[in-house]
């Protein structure tokens, strides 16, 4: 029986707090590498996933492709992007033009609030460790959520929130390519370091000196990725250890 009480609303508001759901779990195993590139996404193979009805997903589907971390053929659904040298250097190209400017924005129009937020995001980025001692070819994702935090910190300052937002949406594209550095003989670095001298010449108002700390940091990822690139199971040898889940 239909409860006449009933708020119409109610099963929207549910419906879409469902899609969100989805949204966000789905987003969250892009980034993390756990999917495989090159996939095709099957509604089918999302709703048993996610435990989701096929219109939630559809919609989180339709979303995640407005942001570019899916693509979508008409009529033949979505799969995930696939990785590529030129892709590689043109998101890196992109993404220094753009955090430059907000990184000297955010410095021209410091603020203490600004500058304790940096503070606060460096402090938190250093206690916290990259891999756990438990499983060292893992990675935390507590650290990935402050290394994320600091460099959201580092430009809030630049007075735009469009410019952030673009910068956001260049680091989760970035993500994808960030695991591939990430794992493998020969590829560690001292991030931490790198980060310090970001924050302290950030802090100190040297302005040129801070880009060039931030550019060199982004471009020695993106030379580690390219190595991973070319090797000819560079993609395979990025991802392996992940978690991927096999449709």
């Amino acid at each position: 029986m239909t409860n006449a009480n009933a708020d119409p609303g109610e099963g929207k508001r549910a419906k879409s707090t469902l899609a969100s759901t989805v949204y966000q779990q789905l987003r969250d195993d892009l980034l993390r590498g756990v999917l495989e590139t090159e996939s095709k996404l099957r509604v089918e193979w999302v709703v048993s996933r996610y435990g989701a009805g096929a219109s939630p997903v559809r919609e989180a589907l339709n979303r995640l492709a407005s942001e570019g971390l899916l693509g979508r053929h008409d009529q033949r659904g979505f799969f995930l992007m696939p990785v590529s040298a030129e892709e590689l250097e043109e998101l890196t190209r992109t993404r220094c033009w753009l955090e430059e400017r907000a990184l000297r924005e955010s410095i021209e129009h410091r603020t203490a609030e600004w500058e304790e937020q940096l503070v606060l995001a460096l402090h938190r980025l250093a206690r916290a460790q990259r891999r756990p001692t438990d499983d060292p070819s893992s990675h935390n994702p507590d650290w990935k959520t402050l290394h994320r935090f600091f460099h959201r910190a580092l430009i809030s300052g630049c007075r735009s929130r469009w410019l952030v937002g673009f910068c956001e949406q260049l680091s989760d594209q970035a993500s994808r390519y960030r695991l591939m550095s990430q794992h493998g003989p020969g590829n560690e670095r001292d991030d931490l370091a790198e980060h310090r001298l970001i924050a302290e010449r950030t802090l100190d108002g040297d302005a040129d000196g801070a880009v060039e700390a931030l550019l060199s940091h982004y471009r020695l990822t993106a030379a580690m990725c390219m190595a991973r690139l070319n090797q000819g199971d560079g993609l395979m040898a990025g991802l392996g250890k992940t978690g991927r889940v096999r449709r």
